[in-house]
């Protein structure tokens, strides 16, 4: 069904593709609600949902719930399916989902008791901080990029954040004016590059606080830091995942907002609308 919903969507009129978005991005609901449920959620008629099911082919939308309720049953009851199926002609099923319940668990693991505890004392040095910059190169630069970005919302003032990463002399020329007042989130894993580690190192020496997201305790890093958050890069694959050190700074920026007086959120709409006035973004047919 989600398949056919992907193929048919270009095709449907407005109305009924945000009927269909709504039953992608939300299979579980679609089992256990209500249609008239469902429509209130996707701010759609419940007649949209109905017309919907037609357009896919079937007598009503009950028959697509039914279709969902059995996929879900049959993923609950089932859950054996992931640790044999791969014989009934789904190559690589029960692959993706050992590698998705492993970073479901990494991920979680950031909300334990001690990992919120260097979650929270980092994020209160981030809150107090007058300019902020990010570090990382390599696997660790897009990580540190999304930091920039999300914290970006929160600064204002004569508070600026920047990034700086890989590409020769990028932020630096900024990060030789910190000093005291001022923080560097550090993001790195092992095997560390050692531009990471020599410009976390000169910036603790003018004074900047670090902060740093890292594998290990004995991370050279850590022993930069201030605080510091350990999450890991192990993978189930040939790569290092670096899905915890996102989640990691995304529990940061979450935690740093809790203490700004800036409403993000705001900052966030104003944005999007500010780019949506230039064309950014694309809509769909009226």
């Amino acid at each position: 069904m989600a398949e056919l919903l992907v193929e048919q969507f270009e095709n449907m009129p407005p109305q009924l593709q945000v009927a269909a978005r709504f039953v992608l991005d939300h299979p579980k609901d679609v089992a256990l609600m209500s249609m008239r449920e469902q429509a209130h959620q996707a701010s759609v008629s419940h007649s949209t949902m109905m017309r919907l099911a037609r357009w896919l082919g079937l007598d009503g939308y009950e028959d697509m719930r039914s279709l969902y309720a059995r996929a879900l049953r049959e993923t609950i009851a089932g859950q054996s399916a992931r640790q044999g199926v791969e014989n009934d002609g789904a190559p690589g099923y029960s692959t993706a989902g050992v590698v998705a319940d492993t970073l479901a668990a990494q991920i979680s693991s950031l909300g334990e008791y001690g990992n919120a505890m260097q979650f929270i004392a980092a994020a209160d040095l981030l809150a107090r901080s007058r300019d902020l910059f990010g570090l990382g190169s390599r696997s660790a630069y897009p990580v540190t990029s999304h930091f920039v970005h999300v914290m970006s919302f929160l600064a204002g003032g004569d508070r600026k954040v920047t990034l700086v990463g890989e590409m020769a002399g990028q932020g630096l020329d900024a990060l030789q004016h910190a000093g005291r007042g001022d923080m560097l989130l550090a993001v790195g894993m092992s095997p560390y590059e050692r531009m990471t580690i020599d410009v976390a190192r000169q910036a603790a020496r003018q004074g900047v606080g670090v902060v740093a997201i890292t594998d290990s305790s004995v991370s050279p890093l850590t022993r930069i830091a201030r605080e510091t958050i350990i999450v890991t890069s192990k993978s189930q694959s040939f790569f290092r995942s670096m899905a915890p050190a996102f989640a990691a700074v995304e529990i940061l920026a979450e935690l740093t907002a809790g203490h700004s007086e800036t409403n993000a959120a705001e900052r966030v709409k104003q944005s999007e609308e500010r780019l949506a006035a230039f064309g950014i973004y694309w809509k769909p047919r009226r």
